[in-house]
């Protein structure tokens, strides 16, 4: 599976869009709404949401031509509780979030998102304190946030991030430092072939709490520095004959 990047930080993508409203998006908007950010191609919300027919399920996704397809898909299924937008997660969903009816938000996930490994990209990662912010805002207490990724170098970043806020917990019975199985009755295509290659899926499940939200520039200053705890300082070169 070859993943297709576009910078999020073009001038196209910092547009804001403005996104519907659930009354504009489903045929039953009181139902509780799971979001999944970075959807792809949307598979995984397509069976999510026939399994799932209680609860309404939204997919945003920064490529557009992904976004039209998965859309196809569900209209050709006929899913009203199911849609697909195209977006930049980090510009358009905070108004989107902050206009939801409190406890609508059931559950976020973030599955398998693109790697950005040099430091001038690490601003093109998709869980950005501001929209992570956002999230603990639209997110009531009690209510899930999911993480998960084949690559530390991706997910440990995110989990510093998430930890550093104070607006999350992960439940006591859960594994460290990974969760060891998916909560969720759905795998995403790429979870299935990462773990058909037997492959380690590294996963995080948050429940938020009832801590207040900080505000997306103090949560900016407190994860400064802290990148991917993975990482270890290289050695001190060694020391050449005659040094002191």
């Amino acid at each position: 599976m070859v993943r297709q990047h576009v910078n999020p930080l073009s001038r196209f993508f910092q547009l804001e869009r403005s996104l519907p409203p659930p009354g504009e998006l489903f045929a039953n908007p009181a139902q509780p709404i799971q979001l999944d950010i970075g959807c792809a191609r949307g598979r995984f919300l397509l069976a999510l949401a026939q399994q799932q027919a209680g609860s309404n399920h939204l997919g945003v996704e920064i490529r557009r031509p992904l976004v039209d397809a998965a859309e196809a898909d569900r209209q050709r299924l006929a899913l009203t509780n199911l849609h697909y937008l195209f977006c930049n997660a980090n510009i358009s969903l905070e108004t989107w979030l902050a206009a939801l009816p409190p406890g609508l938000l059931e559950r976020v996930t973030i599955q398998f998102p693109d790697p950005w490994f040099k430091l001038k990209h690490h601003k093109r990662r998709v869980l950005q304190p501001a929209l992570l912010c956002s999230l603990a805002g639209a997110l009531a207490p009690g209510r899930e946030l999911f993480l998960q990724s084949d690559v530390l170098a991706v997910i440990e970043p995110m989990v510093a991030v998430v930890e550093a806020s104070g607006c999350f917990a992960r439940p006591e019975a859960d594994a460290r430092p990974w969760r060891q199985a998916n909560p969720l009755p759905v795998a995403t295509e790429r979870e299935r072939l990462v773990m058909g290659q037997g492959l380690p899926v590294y996963r995080v499940l948050y429940l938020r709490n009832e801590a207040p939200v900080p505000s997306p520039q103090s949560l900016e200053d407190g994860a400064e520095g802290v990148d991917n705890p993975a990482t270890t300082p290289a050695p001190e070169p060694a020391a050449t004959p005659g040094s002191p």
